[in-house]
């Protein structure tokens, strides 16, 4: 339940103001299709943070030591700095393909996704908590809880939220999880 709940609250953080938050925002002003949009975000993200997890709790198998632990910790305290710098969507990327709302969100999502902070964070959950159904569920709620209104309510959600605000929220987050594992590490706990 630890590595669920935990996936979850950091991905939902972590989401917001994100280049793929901000893509599900362009695709909902270009289709008017919220539903197909949403479908897609979820069944790229399944396929996404499924393999992202895999990778991290495999390289925590094979990698398993002390030095792998403070490569953890050091992850999230880097996830926390980069968590504070703004994303913004490239033109290219908004620009849709001709295919359809689901197919254009599913392609797109996941390929943004690559590479992308809250993937990176993925597999760091999935190597800390060994498991990769949990971290997948769990990151994959948190960005339906981020982007789902973002679809949705768009333009109007990005005015109110004071998105630095969140961003230090998120990189707080990040930087708790990695101090707690470091302190751990250290065998100070």
């Amino acid at each position: 339940m630890e590595a669920l709940l935990t996936s979850t609250l950091v991905v939902a953080l972590a989401e917001i103001g994100d280049k793929t938050q901000l893509l599900a925002i362009v695709l909902a002003a270009r289709f008017k299709r919220p539903l197909p949009i949403v479908l897609g975000i979820l069944c790229a993200t399944l396929a996404n943070h499924f393999l992202a997890a895999l990778v991290g709790e495999q390289a925590a198998s094979f990698l398993d030591g002390l030095w792998f632990r403070y490569v953890i910790a050091g992850s999230f305290i880097a996830m926390a700095l980069w968590t504070l710098i703004p994303d913004k969507l490239d033109e290219d990327e908004q620009k849709p393909a001709r295919f359809g709302a689901f197919l254009t969100t599913l392609v797109a999502f996941f390929l943004v996704e690559m590479g992308d902070k809250t993937q990176i964070a993925t597999i760091a959950l999935g190597a800390r908590f060994h498991s990769v159904l949990p971290v997948m569920a769990g990151t994959t709620l948190g960005m339906m809880i981020a982007n789902v209104p973002a679809v949705f309510f768009g333009h109007e959600l990005i005015r109110r939220v004071p998105l630095h605000v969140v961003r230090w929220v998120a990189a707080g987050l990040f930087l708790i999880i990695g101090v707690w594992l470091l302190v751990q590490t250290l065998g100070w706990v």
